[in-house]
């Protein structure tokens, strides 16, 4: 098949998965076409069967914010007649879903019928598409849309009382290459670049907005440092950046605190730690959780949103609820207070890594792309 990748190209966890769909694809034999206006932060290999195609917003002084929507929608047109493309899997309802739709009905006068998969992450439902404002142009993209994926049941469930959605909803989670993951030869040396033998490392990664109650981080960490010796290592940039560096200063801990900002080696930095945090407000599924727990590090987080679809409780992990510091910091200290618990609980967090390896989740995109295919060539 050919298929066209519509996404964000950023560090954020739509993308990344975007991105990883399309490069799994690839190597099954069919060809991707990446649409966006950068080239994705995990598109490291442009090859025959993988390609990329910028969108550009030419600039015109009548326009106080540039219609990117029409000049992804004209990108798509053009894309689809240049390399006949057979399938649109976008990823977010608003804008890429709408885009893709008007971009579908051009086609349509010029006889080409490109069917929309639609995937939606999140965002795009629980805090964007939820805006009376923008609650319209949502219910319409999934409506229109010829097939609607949701990364956790929680999402399907959160859609569907949200909007007045026509359209079947097919629950397809997110997933990771485990390979990238397995243990890597990193030396102790390594490990001591970031703290010192006796230290548990306990890691955040988020782009540090306030959904991700990145203060509860912070708190919970506190906590720890408090009872044995440990470092933070946050990965990610964020508007809460510098409210956290200034806690941090106020609690006196801020030389125990590593700030990565974005960073392309998280699986080196999660190999070495000992703990992961992840106590946000709503998540849709968790992808963070799950790229720690493929590392073999158990997770202490919240029990909201798709997050208890990954982390299982008492087995990867340890759920609580959203703001709950007390319960997180007692459960992160008896992970950590043990060595053989922590033993048992890194290898369970892999094993239960292991439901979502990609070769078990990019097989059921392949038959939905079929699926849809299928039900466009009686139409």
């Amino acid at each position: 098949m050919k298929i066209g990748i519509v996404c964000y190209p950023t560090f954020g966890g739509s993308g990344v998965v975007a991105t990883e769909l399309g490069l799994e694809l690839s190597k099954r034999g069919h060809e991707i076409h990446f649409i966006t206006y950068n080239q994705p932060v995990r598109l490291e290999l442009i090859s025959n069967n993988v390609h990329y195609h910028e969108v550009n917003v030419p600039e015109y002084p009548l326009f106080h914010y540039q219609p990117y929507e029409l000049a992804l929608s004209s990108k798509l047109v053009d894309m689809v007649k240049l390399h006949k493309i057979e399938i649109l899997h976008v990823h977010y309802a608003i804008p890429h879903a709408y885009a893709a739709y008007m971009a579908k009905k051009m086609l349509q006068e010029a006889g080409i019928y490109v069917p929309i998969v639609t995937t939606l992450h999140g965002t795009d439902i629980t805090l964007v598409g939820s805006h009376p404002f923008y609650k319209p142009a949502v219910t319409f993209s999934i409506n229109k849309s010829d097939a609607v994926t949701a990364v956790s049941q929680s999402l399907k469930d959160d859609t569907m009382r949200l909007f007045d959605i026509k359209n079947d909803i097919h629950v397809v989670p997110n997933f990771i290459d485990l390979e990238k993951y397995k243990v890597h030869g990193f030396s102790d040396c390594q490990r001591g670049m970031m703290a010192k033998e006796s230290e548990k490392i306990i890691t955040h990664i988020s782009n540090l907005r306030p959904v991700k109650r990145v203060d509860d981080v912070i708190s919970i960490f506190y906590n720890i440092q408090k009872e044995m010796p440990a470092r933070l290592m946050f990965i990610g940039e964020g508007p809460e950046k510098e409210k956290v560096e200034n806690r941090c200063i106020k609690l006196g801990i801020l030389d125990k605190v590593v700030f990565f900002g974005k960073s392309n080696e998280i699986d080196k930095i999660l190999c070495f730690s000992d703990l992961f945090l992840l106590p946000s407000q709503t998540e849709s599924f968790g992808l963070a959780a799950l790229e720690a727990m493929a590392s073999g590090v158990p997770v202490i987080s919240s029990n909201t949103g798709g997050i208890p679809e990954v982390n299982v409780q008492g087995v990867s992990g340890f759920l609580s609820n959203v703001g709950d510091v007390d319960e997180m910091t007692k459960n992160a200290l008896y992970i950590l207070g043990d060595e053989n618990r922590l033993k048992t609980f890194k290898e369970n967090a892999r094993r239960e890594a292991l439901k979502f390896d990609l070769h078990k989740i990019v097989p059921q995109y392949e038959a939905i792309y079929q699926d849809t295919l299928s039900k466009c060539l009686v139409m």
